[in-house]
């Protein structure tokens, strides 16, 4: 309906409220102000809608919006006052999946062990001031283990940053440093063009991207349109020239005693390395971070390398005359040594960063070794394949001696070998840093469809409880084994509660010997007396109880058996308490 205003005395007829179009009037009619007749009245011309009358949603919602359309289904973090209207249009839409933690360091740790398991994005999101800094062991966690994670932090309001207002900090200067992106969203129509971006370098470069936004922008009126994922993505199925790939075949083919050394960056490529390693008759050794990369029950697999390493694969990589390493990145942890090599790996700064190599393949490795072994002449060395095989059953049965089940205290050896024989072939395993995660990473067998994730570089405690329920969220089907030692665990266990809210069956396994073993133990290589590492004795069974859900605590080497069963069984999150012994035994 229309409105016409009389050109002497601004008198409105609105067509709506008189309830008759203006030009069905008749001739006569005149206006009931001035009198002047109906000639003298003009059409009124509405105003232009503002932003704010035209938007029916606002800030907060073209970014949730850009976050599902890029496919990122979760989001970690507390509520609170500088993040109340991306929460309440988080709240808005199905697609995407809130999970409320009892502490920020839980969130960013969830996120950076999504990124892990997926290679896709996750976001922590938290308030200005401490919820900020909280998140801090989290992203390192992530940037130096190359997870994506999208941190999203609220900041107090534009017209006040500055002068030191209440929860102010430098937010860009505090998340420079662990970031691969960093901006702070200051007008509306940076909304999409930024987190985009964000998304985009925390996939492509691996690592944290952060947005700042401060809490009176959240709630504007906005609106634009989405940036789709399809067409705005590179590919990264990096390759080499032919000539690069026959090059390295020549130097594979001389070699007589070859060893294949595997890292996480080979993740996805087990069944190719199998083939390559028996078309040469090649051990595979991995790094502890490249556990599962293959099925570990095949006959060339023969451990990993370094700090938890085997005897045969310390053995076999010294007394090699090539490496052929994939996806490694030559943590002084892993202790590769110089030997001629030739290199795969997706980062170029990757190639000879310790040694000088042979031939160095920049690309990934789903393109380049399957290409590889296609090149590589077939060349099967008899004597060196007994070899391998003697010094790997040597070893399984120095494992199997180490796993006495009638020692009390409980031996961890037995611990993992328990759990080796009952958890699922497709289980989910999160790891502690400790003596747990030591335990586990030399005695456990992975097959090539269990995934196991820990603290790589940055080796935080802590990392095994958020970790298993960020897995539990992602892969809802699978069974998801936390182990963790005391020290580790009781340091964000109040998110265990978190598990219990949203019925996340996870299982963990808590290694309690009452000492932080670990430095125990390297005080002990120092030359230092035993210090400071004994930890105050707690029930972490009946704290799963007090929880609400289930607490078995084992201290018998013969109830480990049926502990176990009981907790693998349930659908309940469970605690399994097992009281060990700190003393290594090697």
């Amino acid at each position: 309906m229309a409105k016409y205003r009389c050109v002497v005395c601004n008198y409105i007829y609105d067509e709506k409220l008189e309830g008759k179009k203006f030009q069905d009037l008749s001739d006569d009619w005149r206006c009931p102000v001035c009198n002047v007749s109906k000639d003298l009245f003009v059409p009124l011309k509405e105003k232009p809608k503002t932003i704010e009358e035209k938007a029916e949603k606002t800030v907060s919602d073209v970014l949730v919006d850009q976050l599902v359309e890029w496919g990122v289904k979760f989001v970690y973090g507390m509520p609170g006052t500088s993040v109340l209207g991306i929460i309440e249009s988080i709240r808005k839409r199905d697609e995407i999946k809130y999970i409320q933690v009892r502490h920020e360091e839980s969130a960013a740790f969830m996120a950076s062990a999504h990124g892990k398991l997926t290679g896709h994005v996750a976001a922590c999101l938290t308030i200005a001031g401490p919820g900020s800094t909280n998140l801090a062991t989290g992203l390192y966690d992530a940037q130096l283990d190359h997870s994506p994670v999208l941190a999203i932090t609220g900041m107090v309001k534009r017209q006040i940053i500055g002068p030191g207002s209440f929860q102010e900090i430098d937010q860009y200067s505090f998340f420079k440093p662990v970031s691969v992106f960093d901006k702070t969203l200051m007008t509306r129509n940076q909304t999409v063009p930024l987190t985009t971006l964000a998304i985009k370098h925390a996939l492509v470069d691996g690592g944290v991207s952060h947005l700042g936004i401060p809490v009176d922008l959240q709630s504007k009126p906005h609106d634009a349109e989405i940036i789709p994922f399809e067409g705005n993505f590179p590919n990264k199925c990096i390759s080499q020239p032919e000539i690069m790939v026959k090059k390295a075949a020549e130097v594979i083919d001389k070699a007589k005693r070859p060893v294949i050394i595997i890292g996480f960056g080979a993740m996805g490529q087990g069944d190719n390395i199998i083939d390559l390693a028996e078309k040469i008759s090649a051990p595979i050794v991995t790094t502890y971070r490249g556990k599962g990369v293959v099925d570990e029950y095949h006959e060339l697999y023969v451990g990993s390398h370094g700090g938890i390493g085997s005897s045969v694969s310390a053995k076999l990589v010294r007394d090699s005359d090539l490496l052929i390493v994939i996806g490694c990145s030559f943590s002084d942890q892993s202790q590769i040594p110089e030997k001629k090599m030739v290199q795969i790996d997706i980062n170029p700064m990757m190639i000879a960063k310790r040694y000088r190599v042979e031939v160095g393949l920049f690309g990934n490795s789903s393109v380049l070794v399957p290409q590889l072994k296609e090149e590589v002449k077939e060349n099967k060395k008899e004597e060196y394949l007994d070899e391998i095989g003697n010094l790997k059953q040597e070893w399984l049965d120095l494992l199997e001696e180490e796993a006495d089940s009638g020692k009390t205290p409980i031996r961890p050896q037995y611990i993992v070998k328990v759990l080796n024989e009952k958890i699922a072939d497709d289980a989910i395993i999160t790891l502690d840093t400790g003596e747990n995660g030591w335990w586990f990473g030399r005695n456990f067998w992975m097959k090539k469809t269990q995934k196991m994730i820990f603290s790589g570089y940055l080796g935080s405690m802590a990392f095994s409880l958020p970790a298993a329920i960020a897995a539990q969220l992602s892969y809802p089907e699978r069974q998801v084994i936390c182990t963790a030692g005391d020290g580790g665990f009781s340091m964000l266990m109040a998110d265990f509660m978190t598990a219990v809210k949203n019925k996340l069956p996870i299982k963990v396994f808590i290694f309690n010997n009452s000492e932080l073993a670990m430095i125990r133990q390297e005080q002990l290589m120092e030359n230092y007396p035993n210090y400071e590492t004994e930890l105050h004795s707690f029930d972490f069974a009946q704290y799963a109880r007090n929880c609400g859900t289930i607490g078995i605590k084992v201290e018998k080497p013969e109830e480990l058996n049926g502990a176990v069963d009981e907790a693998l069984k349930s659908d309940k999150p469970v605690i399994v308490d097992i009281i060990t012994d700190p003393v290594r035994f090697v």
